[in-house]
């Protein structure tokens, strides 16, 4: 479902209205229709299916063959990412730190930042943003285990409440095995995240 800028347009004038302030003035006069815009940039992944670009997996084996996988996990850091908390519809941002021990599928490494892309342009919260991305992972690639790690900052946070602008929010959402302990405290040391 596409974002109905037309409308979203007609809201903020009227917000704009309502905190006291002439939309019609010249510094206003374009703001309905740029926030428009921007929030079809913003909530551009709700209705979108999250395990899209992860559709192109390459089969592989265990055994002594060239395309043989090693054992270990498949790791990924510091994919930016931005999204919209959900609470007071303001945005957070941060870092994706994502690992996965492959079954019998992996993935071009670009499809996974699409996968983070699509899951964060929709209102949301951050603890869910991680199970969420976990659980598209785990499920599309039949991974025998994943890791994401989210650290962000919110600017519900930092720019209103209790005003922390240094502080970042740290989750961690695991399946498989690297839910269990010394896996997952393995893989978090070596993607280098702040847990």
């Amino acid at each position: 479902m596409a974002v109905d800028r037309e409308r979203v347009s007609a809201l903020v004038r009227d917000l704009l209205e309502a905190i006291g302030e002439d939309p019609d003035r010249p510094g206003l006069k374009h703001t309905p229709q740029r926030v428009a815009d921007a929030y079809a940039e913003f909530f551009g992944g709700v209705g979108e299916d999250p395990a899209a670009p992860l559709a192109h997996t390459i089969s592989v084996s265990r055994g002594p063959a060239p395309e043989t996988l090693p054992s270990g996990a498949v790791m990924l850091r510091d994919i930016l990412f931005r999204s919209v908390c959900e609470h007071h519809l303001l945005p957070f941002r941060g870092h994706a730190h994502i690992a996965y021990l492959p079954g019998e599928q992996v993935v071009g490494l670009g499809a996974l930042p699409k996968v983070v892309d699509i899951l964060a342009a929709r209102p949301q919260v951050q603890e869910r943003l991680g199970e969420q991305i976990a659980d598209v992972i785990a499920a599309k690639l039949d991974a025998r285990g994943v890791l994401v790690v989210l650290d962000a900052a919110h600017e519900c946070l930092t720019m209103r409440g209790e005003r922390q602008p240094d502080a970042s929010t740290v989750t961690i959402a695991a399946r498989g095995a690297l839910a269990e302990p010394a896996a997952r405290a393995e893989v978090v040391l070596l993607l280098g995240a702040r847990p």
